[in-house]
């Protein structure tokens, strides 16, 4: 197995440690524009192996030759938000960003899979698709995994138990537009609702949905890493080891939940293959309401890639 992580910035080295650490791959290349950044950091990368007890060989590089033949391009390139931005502020510099990554990755390695962590995350991997043409069980976007783990990690302060033992379900576009599914959400089996008020329930959705900028006003100068790793980390184990595990991710609706030509978050089934099924659960009338209100926030930024000329 090998694994491209375009991208050697915070979330993208944080990805190529946990990729290295768990021993997902054998050769992991991290890449970069910046010259002298990827090679340093795959190069202290390795050095760490010994001690973690890892054989993945990690290198770094500022071209795409020695991605070649890579079974999975992870995509975290792109710039990070500032205080007082929203993600799709960040959608025309980064269109041309991971259009011109997806392109050449897709150029050495036309059999990968593409996961997609880039702002804003719907709409890129949107464009990925565009770009290289690939079918949509190929590229994946990471967000709902994240927002699913913000959102457990608030439940589990709240209530005090195990994260282990909170499944939580969270849909729709990956920002301000999510579709909270609290009915969804079981603490050990047991509804969410046997645990909180409904106030309550519905101020841990606000602050999964703000739950991105929380973390960028501590910042000032740069966005979460730590938990988008672990969220993509954990898919690639999902497609590594065939473990078809059922996660909320962006992919392409062609028909599912009425909804068509728009990359929004789902329940997907994760294999080796990529995406293997869409799971469809039942939403009430409110439900579905907020699902359609969700792609048609992302679908106005999709069109914006037309009058970007993708």
């Amino acid at each position: 197995m090998k694994i491209t992580v375009i991208g050697a910035g915070n979330v993208g080295a944080t990805v190529a440690q946990q990729l290295a650490y768990y021993e997902l791959a054998n050769e992991v290349v991290l890449v970069d524009i910046a010259e002298g950044i990827p090679q340093g950091k795959g190069l202290d990368l390795l050095e760490a192996m010994p001690v973690l007890g890892s054989d993945t060989y990690v290198h770094g590089t500022n071209s795409y030759e020695p991605t070649a033949g890579s079974d999975i391009v992870i995509i975290t390139a792109g710039l990070a938000r500032k205080p007082g931005m929203s993600r799709d502020d960040l959608l025309a510099a980064n269109a041309k960003i991971v259009a011109s990554c997806a392109e050449q990755a897709y150029a050495q390695s036309p059999n990968a899979l593409f996961i997609l962590v880039s702002n804003p995350l719907d709409v890129m991997t949107y464009l990925t698709l565009r770009v290289t043409k690939l079918p949509r069980h190929r590229v994946v976007g990471m967000a709902g995994v994240l927002d699913t783990a913000r959102y457990r990690a608030f439940i589990a302060m709240e209530v005090g138990c195990s994260v282990e033992d909170i499944q939580a379900l969270l849909m729709g576009g990956h920002g301000d537009s999510m579709v909270p599914l609290p009915r969804y959400t079981t603490i050990a089996g047991i509804p969410l609702e046997q645990f909180l008020s409904k106030d309550r329930i519905e101020a841990i959705v606000q602050r999964t949905k703000d739950g991105g900028i929380e973390i960028v006003n501590y910042l000032k100068t740069g966005s979460a890493y730590y938990a988008p790793a672990a969220s993509t980390v954990e898919m690639v184990e999902s497609i590594v080891k065939n473990k078809r595990r059922i996660f909320p991710c962006s992919a392409l609706c062609e028909g599912e939940y009425g909804l068509r030509d728009v990359c929004i978050g789902v329940p997907v089934k994760l294999g080796s293959a990529g995406i293997e099924q869409i799971i469809e659960v039942q939403l009430s009338d409110d439900e579905r309401a907020l699902l359609e209100r969700s792609a048609a926030d992302v679908s106005k930024n999709i069109a914006k890639l037309v009058e970007l000329g993708y």
